[in-house]
């Protein structure tokens, strides 16, 4: 009999360890409360470093899934109980699925910016997330102030939810820097005449070419990059804001009028992963995410035998560095289920 697994979360992670276990001839059952696959990448516009769409890597693993894998949308998990060498799956409280191993891919959330009220979001009409930015992009309009006014100076700020001690996030969500950098780019090929400015604490250019794309937007688009943490941000009586800076470099307080700000929300462990995590007494680290059995040789497993963890569910991480630990994952639970027989 084929061993079967259940993947719960669709987003790419839970979609490329699902499409990889099937070409090995796992039975896979993929779970995902949302009505469509494809997570939150469905909502981004383009890829850093290269820019790339985002629905070109989502179309991609959508075509290499297995037409066998059972795929069910707007399912909520209600309950899942450990058996003997297998796992009970209850999904809104009335069917059940038995399997032999599972999956969690069940990403992340953004950080709530409202959280931060000095910062504006939800107060004044011109601050906005990076999130919302991307839909801006992707539905193909221009980036304008409330009042549909092309903005001359755009603020971008840097770390917002993440290595904050005042919101209880000390860590770093690793994408942000890179995400502000892209943003600017755009914004300027866009309005060529607008001034951006980037606030940040320290730039983190980790990944390959990205360092590279952080000098292009120096020296080729002239983005501004001020070492400083925003204080505060008030609106002005023409809907304009006012940041509050320190230029750490300079050790002096700054003050600019911008017509856009732009915040650069963080990674948050979701909801769903801690529920989850609390079904199956699995362990959760200091900042919320879900610790794997060993970082180093295990990444994928974890204290609980049978159930293994994939992408952004224990931590920040890029797009590229989630599909290849989804790929880590498939591999992994293979060998878990061939010396489980």
């Amino acid at each position: 009999m084929k061993k079967s697994v259940i993947v719960i979360g669709g987003g790419i992670a839970g979609m490329e360890a699902a499409s990889t276990m099937a070409r090995k001839g796992i039975e896979v059952v993929l779970i995902e409360k949302e009505d469509q696959l494809g997570g939150h990448l469905r909502h981004w516009d383009r890829l850093f470093p290269n820019r790339r769409k985002s629905d070109e890597v989502v179309h991609f693993i959508e075509n290499q899934m297995d037409a066998g894998i059972s795929i069910h949308l707007n399912t909520f998990i209600s309950g899942i109980q450990k058996l003997d060498g297998s796992f009970l799956v209850k999904f809104d409280g009335r069917e059940e699925m038995s399997a032999d191993a599972l999956l969690i891919s069940t990403g992340f959330d953004l950080f709530d910016c409202r959280k931060k009220e000095e910062y504006g979001y939800g107060i004044y009409d011109n601050v906005m997330t990076s999130a919302e930015v991307e839909e801006v992009f992707r539905s193909g309009k221009m980036i304008l102030t409330i009042d549909g006014k092309k903005p001359r100076k755009v603020g971008i700020i840097h770390c917002v939810g993440s290595r904050d001690e005042k919101v209880g996030n000390i860590y770093c969500s690793k994408v942000c820097c890179i995400t502000g950098v892209k943003q600017s780019i755009e914004i300027k090929e866009q309005l060529p005449d607008a001034e951006i400015f980037c606030f940040y604490m320290d730039l983190r250019m980790f990944d390959r070419h990205f360092e590279e794309m952080y000098l292009e937007a120096q020296q080729k688009w002239d983005i501004h990059f001020i070492r400083g943490r925003l204080s505060e941000a008030a609106e002005n009586k023409d809907r304009s804001i006012v940041l509050k800076v320190e230029d750490t470099l300079a050790g002096l307080p700054l003050k600019l009028n911008v017509d856009l700000v732009i915040l650069l929300a963080g990674f948050m462990p979701s909801p769903e992963t801690k529920r989850l995590a609390s079904m199956l007494g699995l362990i959760t680290g200091d900042d919320g995410f879900l610790d794997p059995g060993d970082e180093h040789i295990l990444a994928n497993a974890t204290s609980v035998p049978g159930v293994f963890l994939a992408g952004a569910v224990k931590g920040p991480v890029s797009v590229q560095n989630t599909i290849a630990d989804a790929q880590a994952a498939a591999v992994q639970i293979e060998n878990y289920l061939n010396n489980s027989e």
